[in-house]
């Protein structure tokens, strides 16, 4: 008989605690949510075999729990009452703020990124209850839309805070925009799913008037 064979019962009770820690050190709360109960799942199985009723109890209540925030989120995602966007201004001591503490992770998505309030007419925050989850800058040339910084944060990676700038907050249209246009290189780019087409390098979205 192999080792595994001989201790896959610790195997199982340590891969779910592993997984379980690994759960509580990520950023996105949706991964976070589903790596929770996936372990709990792990635990409650390892539990019943050993006859330990009380963390069988327990990790059953925390699959519940994730289950109903999981749901919760899921519905959430693409919910235009979920998420508000505000107009701030270019030069917005906010902005300034939220694109400073988050100065690094910008750079990972968005390599060359540099605020210039000059060069932007439009700026967007997006906005869960009183927590900043998006930023989205502007720079309108005619009927087209530059997007110089389309940024959500890690908690909400997992989701598309961005898509109630484009088609649901019919901000762009009232501006008279027809046309959005990505810059190219933008790492991680979720367009496809907003109805964006390739052009090249970039991403393109005709906007309804």
């Amino acid at each position: 008989m192999t080792w595994l064979s001989d201790h896959w019962l610790d195997v199982l009770g340590w891969g779910g605690s592993a997984l379980l820690v690994y759960s509580l050190l990520q950023a996105s709360l949706l991964r976070l949510r589903v790596l929770n109960a996936i372990a709990c799942v792990v635990l409650i199985v390892f539990n019943w075999l050993l006859d330990v009723w009380p963390m069988v109890g327990m990790n059953l209540v925390l699959v519940g729990i994730n289950a109903w925030f999981i749901v919760k989120m899921l519905r959430e995602r693409h919910d235009e009452t979920a998420f508000e966007v505000l107009e701030v201004g270019p030069t917005d001591e906010y902005l300034r703020h939220v694109l400073r503490v988050h100065g690094e992770d910008i750079l990972r998505f968005n390599p060359g990124f540099v605020h210039d309030p000059s060069s932007t007419q439009d700026a967007f925050l997006v906005q869960k209850g009183d927590e900043t989850v998006g930023v989205v800058l502007l720079r309108e040339e005619g009927e087209t839309a530059n997007v110089q910084l389309d940024y959500v944060t890690p908690r909400y990676r997992d989701f598309s805070p961005g898509e109630f700038v484009w088609r649901r907050s019919g901000l762009l249209a009232a501006r008279g925009v027809r046309r959005v246009v990505t810059p190219p290189g933008m790492v991680g780019a979720y367009y496809d799913r907003l109805g964006f087409r390739r052009e090249g390098s970039s991403w393109v979205l005709e906007v309804a008037p």
